[in-house]
């Protein structure tokens, strides 16, 4: 049997009468970008989510440099993140002119490590932007009281979270802003790149709006330096369709992982706290001892995807090798040596989930 690690055709030919009826009216309109489409969505975002203002963007990367921006955050300043997550997070920092400051993480959770936290505040901290990486929420609550502690803004990092909760409260919500990835393969993904930003705060809404439309609120008028971040109406006519089932498949992934909670066997489960609500985006298990590389090729060999999110953690990666970083973080560059995601998807039949469950299970070390 194959089991891909995500099957985005399944998606489709689910609702595929909605999504076509969706793009062929977009196409029928004449209207491409920033239209009726983005905007429905921003009104029904911020509605889910909770919060006053929601802004559509090109990607999620955007959504991150764009928060950034908007806090004021400039060359000099510095923003705290977690050493492992996808690059874009540290990628946004920098492209500001800000300094990425990285944070080791928690070993069972993968989020950034609040004991490490107060430590690495200077003056010249502005933000902390904590990821709430494979849909698992970060210490909220601790993030918060030492943002208020300190005086920092808080950037929520939701690319991989999109209808995770934290004690109740959807994540994207709890920070100063949130920042969304609507890239294909996220759990609330669309054909293409797309993104958004959160934020009960009018002045950052304002800002966003201006900067992701060339630093222009009005036509050719341009009263500060932008850049092209608009998010066009096919991207926000299939991401609305599919906000409709966004609880269900949340569910779905979640009702995967509890199997695979209960029967996996010889692998380091993930870890959530019961406070929160872990939606699974990835479901990602550990392989110790250098193991790893074997137990991909076993499961590849039964058909069975799998992927590592993220093999190089970002305080190692060439690029901020060349910027002059050269620091330790322990479990991170563990982390990286051991993740290992499975298959975790809607459309996983039962069938499917007790094959692999069985095949990892057979798994001789």
């Amino acid at each position: 049997m194959d089991v891909p690690l995500i099957d985005l055709k399944a998606q489709y030919q689910n609702i595929k009468g909605e999504i076509n009826r969706a793009m062929e009216a977009v196409l029928a309109s004449g209207i491409y970008i920033l239209g009726p489409e983005v905007a429905k969505l921003e009104e029904e975002m911020a509605r889910y989510f909770g919060v006053k203002h929601a802004i559509g963007v090109n990607s999620g990367t955007d959504a991150l440099f764009l928060a950034v921006k908007a806090l004021g955050i400039k060359e000099g300043d510095e923003v705290i993140i977690p050493a492992f997550s996808f690059f874009a997070t540290a990628e946004a920092v920098t492209l500001a002119g800000a300094r990425a400051v990285f944070t080791d993480i928690r070993a069972d959770t993968c989020n950034l490590n609040i004991k490490q936290l107060e430590e690495k505040i200077t003056p010249r901290t502005r933000a902390i932007m904590p990821v709430h990486l494979y849909g698992q929420p970060a210490d909220m609550d601790q993030i918060m009281y030492f943002a208020g502690k300190h005086k920092l803004k808080v950037i929520e990092d939701c690319a991989q979270s999109i209808g995770a909760e934290y004690k109740g409260k959807k994540t994207g919500a709890l920070g100063d802003l949130g920042c969304l990835s609507f890239f294909p393969t996220k759990n609330l993904g669309g054909a293409g790149d797309g993104g958004m930003v959160l934020t009960d705060n009018e002045e950052y809404a304002g800002i966003i709006k201006n900067l992701r439309a060339h630093g222009s609120s009005i036509k050719y008028i341009h009263s500060e330096i932008g850049i092209n971040s608009r998010l066009d109406e096919i991207q926000a006519a299939i991401i609305r369709v599919k906000l409709k089932f966004i609880q269900a498949w949340n569910e779905k992934r979640r009702k995967n992982a509890n199997f695979y909670n209960a029967g996996l066997k010889g692998v380091v489960l993930p870890f959530a706290p019961d406070f929160v609500k872990h939606i699974y985006h990835q479901y990602t298990v550990r392989i110790e001892n250098g193991k790893r590389e074997a137990f991909q090729a076993y499961l590849k060999e039964q058909g069975i995807a799998t992927a590592v999110h993220y093999p190089v953690p970002m305080h190692k990666q060439e690029a901020y090798r060349k910027l002059g970083y050269n620091v330790s973080m322990p479990e991170s560059e563990k982390a990286a040596g051991e993740v290992c995601s499975l298959p975790n998807y809607p459309e996983m039949t039962e069938e499917m989930l007790q094959y692999v469950a069985v095949t990892v299970n057979n798994y001789k070390q």
